[in-house]
């Protein structure tokens, strides 16, 4: 049988986004947006769908949004990973919040840079110890035959970091996505939302309004 999500319908009742409402800055915009988000408890308000392509097509997936400022966006993953390959030969890279409780998304698209080491190394010893043997065990994105294999690698690891702090993968750290445009979709009524998109220009953004 069919799933009918024909009539699977909400409508939106928010009062909207104006222009006079938003600031001229992208980031501080938003961390108005974010600070909201987690003010209104929403599960992990800081995940983000990523998007990545390649020749063989575009790839997408859930990840966690670690720190941001005016430089730009940044993530944490395996730097062998299928995201990491396709990265590495096309930088570009697009991000969306789906704030949908608060019937909010932001859109994202621009390019990527590795963070530093220092900046690598100081997140991950903020980790938890599992957390840090974890990204020692997986060998994200290979074809695994069990999950016994995984669990096993991990016991091999926490038995070779048994003493003493557990050190950076040289194959693993972060990436800072440096935007190119940021937009930010605020839901109304009878599917007229509200749209404005931050564009790089020079060293300043402009904003306008699309079209629903």
């Amino acid at each position: 049988m069919p799933v009918d999500l024909m009539q699977l319908r909400r409508e939106f009742t928010s009062n909207g986004l104006s222009r006079a409402e938003l600031d001229g800055d992208p980031f501080i915009q938003f961390k108005i947006w974010m600070t909201q988000a987690i003010e209104a408890e929403l599960t992990l308000a800081n995940a983000m769908s990523l998007a990545t392509s390649d020749k063989e097509g575009v790839s997408i997936r859930t990840v966690l949004l670690k720190t941001f400022d005016e430089q730009g966006f940044v993530f944490f993953t395996n730097y062998h990973s299928k995201k990491s390959k396709q990265l590495d030969n096309n930088p570009n890279i697009a991000l969306l919040f789906p704030w949908l409780d608060l019937e909010r998304q932001v859109k994202i698209s621009g390019t990527v840079e590795k963070i530093s080491v220092l900046e690598s190394v100081k997140y991950f010893a903020s980790r938890p110890k599992d957390s840090q043997l974890g990204a020692w065990a997986s060998a994200q994105s290979s074809m695994l035959s069990s999950r016994q294999v995984l669990l096993s690698e991990f016991e091999a690891m926490k038995r070779k970091f048994s003493q003493g702090e557990v050190p950076l993968p040289d194959f693993w750290g972060g990436y800072r996505v440096i935007p190119k445009t940021i937009e930010f979709w605020q839901g109304r009524e009878n599917r007229l939302h509200d749209r404005f998109v931050y564009a790089k220009s020079g060293n300043t953004w402009k904003i306008s309004r699309l079209a629903p």
